[in-house]
């Protein structure tokens, strides 16, 4: 088990280097040479070492600086955690350290290691089927944290997340029950945890509500341009799916796109629905029906749980708290169904 008091003296001596050296490096000096940067990370990361400054919880020592480190900053759902996120940061004076890792793992651990000695907690979102233990592995221990939608078997830290799959069985009912037999679904990644979730309740829902309809599944990647490709092929299938239900709104999005270009009426030639309730979907025509997800309350939630964790300097417990999405009926899907959600064309 690694050493919980390791010091910077520690690092110095397992490296062969001063203890200016190891400062100099693991805090991003120029004056450094990168094979020596490299091997002071590898012995810091190997001993566990957390700077003193960091790990102290009295205030007097704090950063006021909250960590936040996304697997992205592109796109409407990043904003708007981002959004929700900084409105509690605003109120309770915190400054925000963001990172983003691009779905990299490896880049993951170098954005969490960044963040030694400069921030008083950690907000983490990390959706990636990543490496067993690699995300706790680079995750500072003597740090708080909080995880959003981050599925981590057998966590230490609070997590925040959306019931994917709920919601998604929940949208496959709504499209079933307004008549449609052939629903198609546009995937997010596959290495996605949320993705799959998503995945799982369309193949659930569509068992249990049509147990003889074909599964109709295209790939996408969470994006506009990956909704416009499954759009495409949609269009030129022979059989076309009476209702499409892709895995977020971005993709249905980029999916409307491709039915205007081909004249491909929505909702009266095929339905179209989409996921997370962005502020864009009740904008574009015709407004979009999908799961809404209240992403800058998860995140202001979550920044709320960490400051509480931080000003209690208590040990965290690894509670769950899950958000349950809320069906919203627009126009994209209205004129076939029976009324039976919320209508919001606001």
């Amino acid at each position: 088990m690694a050493r919980t008091n390791v010091t910077i003296k520690d690092v110095a001596r397992e490296a062969s280097v001063s203890v200016a050296t190891v400062s100099r490096a693991l805090n991003g000096h120029e004056n450094v040479a990168e094979g020596v940067r490299k091997h002071v990370t590898e012995i810091a990361n190997r001993l566990r070492y957390q700077p003193h400054a960091a790990a102290r919880s009295l205030s007097s020592r704090r950063t006021q600086t909250i960590g936040v480190v996304l697997p992205d900053l592109y796109g409407e759902f990043f904003s708007e955690l981002i959004r929700g996120i900084d409105v509690v940061a605003r109120a309770r004076r915190q400054h925000l350290l963001v990172s983003s890792y691009h779905g990299h793992p490896e880049e993951q651990g170098e954005a969490l290691r960044a963040m030694r000695g400069r921030v008083d907690g950690l907000l983490v979102l990390s959706p990636y089927a990543d490496r067993p233990g690699f995300l706790t592995d680079n995750l500072p221990t003597a740090l708080p944290a909080v995880l959003i939608n981050t599925h981590l078997p057998d966590a230490t830290y609070p997590v925040l997340s959306i019931d994917n799959f709920g919601g998604a069985s929940t949208m496959v009912k709504h499209l079933a029950e307004a008549g449609h037999q052939r629903i198609a679904f546009i995937c997010g990644p596959e290495d996605n945890f949320d993705a799959s979730e998503r995945l799982r309740g369309y193949r659930s829902a569509l068992a249990e509500h049509l147990p003889d309809a074909e599964a109709i599944e295209l790939p996408g990647d969470f994006d506009e341009s990956s909704g416009y490709e499954a759009g495409k092929r949609i269009v030129a299938s022979k059989q076309r799916p009476d209702a499409v239900f892709a895995a977020n709104d971005m993709m249905a999005l980029g999916c409307l796109y491709a039915f205007n270009e081909a004249g491909v009426k929505v909702p009266a030639d095929i339905a179209l629905a989409g996921f997370d309730d962005i502020p864009l979907a009740r904008f574009v025509h015709p407004t979009l029906t999908t799961m809404r997800v209240s992403i800058a309350e998860l995140g202001g939630l979550a920044l709320t749980r960490l400051l509480q964790s931080i000003e209690s300097d208590d040990v965290q417990p690894s509670t769950q708290q899950t958000l349950v999405p809320e069906l919203i009926v627009r126009e994209s899907t209205i004129h076939a169904t029976r009324r039976t959600a919320k209508s919001d064309s606001s």
